[in-house]
C-alpha cells in the first residue's frame, strides 16, 4: 500500500509539474475539443508547404519547422494565448513545442500522433487547390499493387522521418538476404495519405508482410534483423 501510495504521488507531481510548464500532449478527439473551446484560435502546423497543401487543420498556419522562416511565423502569434502544433505523426510538433517554450509561449498544446492520428480518428482536413493528394495510393490500387506477390513487404515512411532513414539500409539487406523470396515495395506516406487514413497508420517506420494479399504480420517503429524474420512466420 506503502508503494502505491508513492508511486501515485509520483505520478500525480510529474502531472502537475506539465502542467504548471504549460505543455500539454492531446489524443486527436480532445485536441479537436480544446481547439473548439478556444475563442481566439493559434494552429501551427510545421509540416512542409507540400504537405500542408495535400491536407490540414481548417484555420492553421504553415511553418515549416525545418525552414529559416519558422521562428518568422511564430514570432507573430500571441504568446498569451494558446498555441495548438501539430505536423505528420508528432516528432517534428514535440521539438516545434519545446522552440515555443523558449520563445515565451505560456499554453502549448501538442497533437499526438500528428495527422496520421487525426486523419485515422476521421476528422476533417481542409485541402489547398493545389493539392494533389488524390494521386496517392487507395486501397483498391494498393490491392492492385500487390496482387499476384507471393511475399511483399511493404515499408510506409517519409523523407523526413529519421527511424525510417535508419531502418531502410536494414530492411533492403535483409530483402537481398531472401534471394528474391521477399519484395519490397516503399510506400511514402505523405504522397499517399488516403491510404495511410484507410490503413489507420498513427506511426512510421510501419512495415507490413502481405503473403498472396493478405496480410499475415506488421510492426511500428525501428527493428532489426531478428525482429524482421518473425515477418516469415517460420
Amino acid at each position: 500500500m506503502k508503494k502505491t501510495a508513492i508511486f501515485l504521488s509520483l505520478v500525480f507531481l510529474i502531472f502537475s509539474c506539465s502542467q504548471k510548464e504549460g505543455q500539454q500532449n492531446l489524443e486527436a478527439s480532445a485536441f479537436q475539443k480544446a481547439i473548439q473551446s478556444e475563442s481566439i484560435k493559434q494552429i501551427l502546423d510545421v509540416r512542409t508547404s507540400e504537405e500542408f497543401q495535400n491536407g490540414h487543420l481548417e484555420g492553421s498556419v504553415n511553418a515549416d519547422i525545418q525552414s529559416p522562416g519558422f521562428q518568422q511565423v511564430v514570432s507573430s502569434l500571441n504568446k498569451k494565448e494558446t498555441v495548438f502544433v501539430y505536423c505528420l505523426s508528432g516528432a517534428r510538433s514535440a521539438s516545434a513545442a519545446g522552440q515555443l517554450k523558449e520563445m515565451g509561449f505560456s499554453k502549448i498544446v501538442n497533437l499526438t500522433g500528428g495527422m496520421l492520428a487525426w486523419q485515422s480518428a476521421n476528422l476533417p482536413v481542409a485541402t489547398s487547390q493545389t493539392s494533389n493528394a488524390s494521386n496517392g495510393l487507395t486501397e483498391t490500387t494498393f490491392a492492385a499493387k500487390i496482387k499476384g506477390k507471393p511475399m511483399v513487404i511493404i515499408d510506409y515512411n517519409a523523407t523526413w522521418c529519421g527511424p525510417c532513414k535508419q531502418l531502410s539500409p536494414i530492411l533492403k539487406a535483409w530483402v537481398k538476404a531472401q534471394k528474391g523470396a521477399v519484395e519490397l515495395i516503399e510506400i511514402d506516406v505523405d504522397d499517399n495519405q488516403e491510404l495511410a487514413k484507410s490503413k489507420k497508420i498513427e506511426a512510421i517506420p510501419y512495415l507490413e508482410m502481405y503473403k498472396n494479399g493478405e496480410k499475415t504480420w506488421s510492426s511500428v517503429g525501428l527493428i532489426g534483423q531478428e525482429e524482421l524474420d518473425k515477418s516469415l512466420g517460420k
